[in-house]
């Protein structure tokens, strides 16, 4: 028996370097000559057999004996049970899809069904599946092209709003500041998604490097801080327009914890369970689907949305109490259309249409393409929506940096023979440092009232 083992072993591995079997067990379309008195079927059978040998020791009761039927090498299985087994990938120069299943049944008595099923469940691919596949990743490539793209405009917008407002010191106030570090999660963020797209690829998944997995890690720790600087800023904007001199009881500082501290215990729990749990390919989920372990952190990045989301309702409506109280008598339609348009403003910046994607479409149709473009237009260009609303249209900022270019134009008027500047007498008087004191949270105050409003307009 061991000598026929051998043999049967030494003919079927000559026959994978003649290639008349492919990788997934099927026959190829060239035949080859063998030598007389070799059955190809009963050497496939017990080449069969053989591979799963060892099977049969883990196998109690009545039982199906490993089988070649031609196409598949069908393991082992139980009495009365329906085995699946992928479908062959080419067979008579036809591909197949092999993510499906072929099925053949084993009796109650231990023996095989005739047949297997082969034509209910495998479907030759057709070109047309091709083309639609081909279709499919270069509607991916160009997404990858638009985040690339819109993730450089904005690292470039969020670079510049960060330096106007670490340069324009005057303009400091605890509003700004959050402004300013949420600026800068976008920042870091934006950064570390392009030292990602450097760092990952096939290889370093599969070793599961160590700087992988530090990328991967810092990557998701800004993404938590950045979504907790969106919760900032909610908080803050609903205890300005909600409580108007609520705002002198919260110090900075706690607004700092909660963007920068609090996902450091999000996020070192994640990581612990990585390591000793999945420490595997870079700690990255590639199935397409998502690793339930990751909804250690994704979970309270949810729960933030939520909030924001409740915040914003109750925004909108105070806005449009607000409105309808305003001396103007504004008709219905009006400020209707004024709350729409906060609405419109506040979305990005508060991070809501994140939920606007919690539920991906299936399929390969329409939906399908909406769903990634407009994904990948809103997450990659969102840096350069907080750039523009909240620092190159700040009122405060345009007049601070006008204020600059006054005072520089008047400095050098008579090298210029130009004269003095009418705008300084005023600048002078409405500009000055935040010192903290309650006139300047009471400024605060109505110039983010007016600033919300004024997007509207």
């Amino acid at each position: 028996m061991p000598v026929r083992w051998s043999v049967a072993a030494t003919l079927y591995c000559i026959l994978q370097m003649c290639e008349v079997v492919g990788t997934s067990g099927t026959q190829a379309n060239t035949p080859i000559k063998l030598p007389d008195g070799v059955d190809v079927f009963k050497l496939m059978t017990l080449v069969c057999q053989d591979e799963h040998k060892d099977a049969r020791l883990y196998t109690t009761g009545p039982s199906c004996n490993a089988t070649w039927d031609g196409i598949t090498c069908w393991p082992p299985a139980p009495a009365g049970t329906l085995v699946s087994m992928p479908c062959p990938a080419q067979l008579r120069g036809i591909q197949y899809d092999t993510t499906e299943n072929a099925t053949k049944l084993c009796y109650k008595n231990g023996t095989w069904a005739r047949k297997a099923n082969y034509i209910d469940n495998c479907h030759p691919i057709s070109a047309s599946s091709k083309s639609e596949n081909a279709e499919m990743e270069r509607h991916l490539e160009n997404a990858k092209l638009l985040n690339n793209v819109g993730h450089a405009i904005s690292l470039v917008c969020l670079v510049i709003a960060f330096g106007l407002f670490a340069y324009l010191r005057s303009i400091r106030c605890t509003r700004n500041n959050i402004h300013w570090n949420l600026v800068a999660t976008f920042i870091l963020r934006n950064t570390s998604w392009f030292i990602i797209q450097e760092v990952v690829d096939v290889q370093t998944v599969q070793d599961n490097s160590w700087y992988c997995r530090v990328a991967v890690t810092l990557y998701n720790y800004f993404q938590v801080t950045n979504f907790f600087w969106m919760f900032v800023e909610g908080l803050y904007l609903h205890i300005m327009i909600a409580h108007a001199f609520g705002t002198e009881r919260i110090k900075f500082w706690v607004y700092a914890l909660i963007g920068w501290c609090v996902p450091v215990p999000i996020i070192v729990p994640w990581m612990m369970v990585k390591i000793f749990l999945k420490n595997e390919r870079c700690w990255i989920d590639t199935s397409g689907g998502l690793d339930h372990y990751d909804f250690i952190y994704h979970g309270p990045t949810i729960l933030v949305l939520l909030v924001n989301f409740v915040i914003l309702g109750n925004i909108v409506r105070i806005l449009v109490l607000k409105l309808r109280a305003s001396p103007n008598n504004l008709d219905t339609t009006h400020y209707s259309i004024k709350a729409v348009k906060a609405t419109v403003v506040l979305l990005p910046l508060l991070g809501i249409t994140y939920i606007l994607f919690f539920v991906h479409p299936s399929g390969k149709g329409t939906s399908k393409l909406f769903f990634i473009y407009f994904n990948s237009f809103l997450q990659s260009f969102q840096g350069c929506f907080v750039s523009i609303i909240y620092c190159f249209t700040n009122t405060e900022v345009q007049t601070t940096i006008k204020r600059h270019v006054d005072i520089w134009r008047d400095q050098h008027w008579c090298t210029s023979a130009s004269p003095p500047s009418k705008h300084m007498p005023m600048t002078s008087i409405t500009a000055g440092p935040s010192n903290g004191n309650k006139n300047v949270s009471i400024r605060d105050t109505s110039a983010y009232e007016k600033s919300v409003i004024v997007h509207t307009a």
